[in-house]
């Protein structure tokens, strides 16, 4: 899924503090904050989950996953095309 580290790149290339992301997202900000303070993958309930990344997604970010096509390999974060 995503680690706390993307999440928080993520919300910082969008330009947004995590209030905003949290309101995007129809969460508290105590979840966001809880997400982006784990270690490694975060955890938690799916549908939670799911909204940040739509929420991260129609800001103008795409998530790369560990799998997914990448110059370098590995996760990471990068601006969609046209953003």
């Amino acid at each position: 899924m995503i680690t706390a580290a993307q999440m928080r790149a993520a919300r910082a290339l969008a330009g947004i503090d995590q209030k905003t992301l949290a309101e995007r997202a129809g969460v508290s900000l105590p979840t966001i904050q809880r997400m982006e303070a784990s270690d490694g993958v975060v955890r938690g309930v799916v549908d939670t989950l799911m909204k940040v990344i739509q929420a991260l997604d129609e800001a103008g970010v795409e998530l790369i996953g560990e799998n997914q096509a990448s110059d370098r390999g590995g996760r990471g974060v990068r601006l969609k095309a046209g953003t």
